[in-house]
């Protein structure tokens, strides 16, 4: 990325915008954009879940209050197996966090022998993940967390490059997985295409016991008219010879109450067998009140898109005031480069390179926290310094806004200061 100016015409820039960040510091802001978590609006949303459940027995008569169902509520499940593309008797409805779901795999692989494993992974030499990047900072913590080694791969608009996705695993049997957001990815907003996800369920590995960790979070997270449609892949995995290869997760966290949603696994009839075998010994069952709860709620796939699109109100004007901001104040000057997603929580912003972490610093001077720069990269080494995610989602609308322009000051100013050695 190079800025577009003349030798002429940058003094002024430079003066104009170390003007704008004095009037910008004086201010006394307090801003957040640093997680992608929802607005009290958007709970609200689902303020009657708190009246629910209306009793306490299932379809099946299951006591809701009771032990057991460690699979969790067909019924629930029977709903999301619309959203996430997994049949509902290969999937599972657990707690309220999928995260947690993914922890449990990576410890369960680590001590007990998956489908088609020949050894535990705690048993073998090294254990490598691949990491698309721009990705998501806690898939990178778990790695970091358990002694996994992190590889990253370039992200394009079509999902990771699949020319070196198929290198790397099929020279390496230490490569075991690859960390997946297939539809407005986190931070991006790419969603996978559909040779993307076919190669990614046809590929040969040289690993028996690889798998796509792939983190269906933004399912159903719309932000236009015209919802993407990702390929399906747990059934392209079973039609290229390679059942258990994709794990699948999704979860109500953004769709209902963040801390008291439904987390979901899907995969093959072996993985969730083995993994509910496993799950068996910490636990006696999820909360099936809350999964109750929910059932009652969103009634049906029907249920959940209209719930979505209420989200979808309160959501889009805020990533139009982001797109907005952005164009106004740095469109046109070479400083900066930012996506449009069609969905999903965050605002991918790239600044010239070696200014990330600069602007990042002088955002939070100035009373504007943002992601720490690096963390859309594993352990935190964004090696060209040029990433900056946005999450739009928490503040109103006004100080969202407040936000944005205070930060398009921060980058003018430290684009220009790099332009002129400053």
């Amino acid at each position: 990325m190079t800025t577009q100016m003349s030798d002429d015409s940058l003094p002024g820039l430079l003066d104009l915008a170390r003007r704008d960040y004095k009037d910008l510091a004086g201010q006394g802001l307090k801003l957040d954009l640093t997680r992608g978590k929802p607005a009290p609006e958007q709970l609200d949303l689902s303020e009657g879940l708190l009246d629910l459940p209306s009793g306490h027995t299932a379809a099946d008569g299951t006591d809701v209050r009771n032990y057991g169902g460690l699979r969790g509520l067909p019924e629930l499940r029977a709903i999301f197996a619309d959203v996430l593309q997994v049949p509902a008797d290969q999937l599972l409805a657990g707690g309220n966090s999928s995260l947690e779901m993914m922890h449990d795999c990576l410890v369960h692989a680590l001590l007990s022998v998956m489908p088609g494993a020949e050894s535990r992974w705690a048993d073998q030499e090294r254990i490598v993940f691949l990491c698309p990047v721009p990705g998501y900072d806690r898939h990178f913590a778990l790695c970091e967390r358990f002694g996994i080694e992190m590889v990253a791969v370039p992200m394009d608009g079509s999902g990771p490059d699949m020319d070196v996705v198929e290198r790397l695993v099929a020279e390496d049997a230490a490569v075991k997985g690859i960390w997946c957001v297939p539809k407005y990815s986190n931070p991006s907003g790419v969603s996978y295409s559909d040779e993307t996800v076919a190669r990614l369920a046809r590929m040969e590995t040289a690993a028996p016991d690889f798998r796509i960790f792939w983190d269906n979070a933004y399912a159903a997270h719309h932000l236009t008219d015209e919802p993407v449609e990702i390929a399906d892949l747990l059934a392209l995995c079973a039609e290229s010879g390679h059942p258990d290869r994709a794990f699948v997760f999704g979860s109500t966290s953004k769709i209902t109450f963040a801390g008291a949603g439904v987390g979901f696994f899907g995969s093959s009839a072996a993985n969730v067998d083995w993994l509910t075998a496993n799950n068996s010994k910490r636990s006696i069952g999820p909360d099936k009140v809350n999964q109750l709860r929910h059932l009652e709620f969103l009634r049906d796939a029907e249920g959940v898109r209209a719930h979505m699109d209420r989200q979808r109100a309160l959501l889009a004007p805020k990533f139009a005031a982001v797109q907005r901001i952005l164009s106004e104040e740095l469109g046109g000057t070479g400083l900066a480069t930012w996506t449009d997603p069609d969905g999903g929580y965050f605002v991918t912003l790239e600044v010239v390179e070696g200014c990330a972490k600069e602007v990042v610093r002088r955002a939070a001077e100035a009373g504007i926290v943002l992601t720490p720069a690096g963390a859309t990269h594993p352990y935190g080494d964004d090696p060209r310094d040029a990433t900056i995610r946005i999450a739009p989602s928490f503040p109103g609308l006004a100080e969202l806004e407040r936000a944005m322009h205070g930060l398009t000051v921060c980058v003018r100013l430290v684009g220009y200061e790099k332009a002129a050695g400053a």
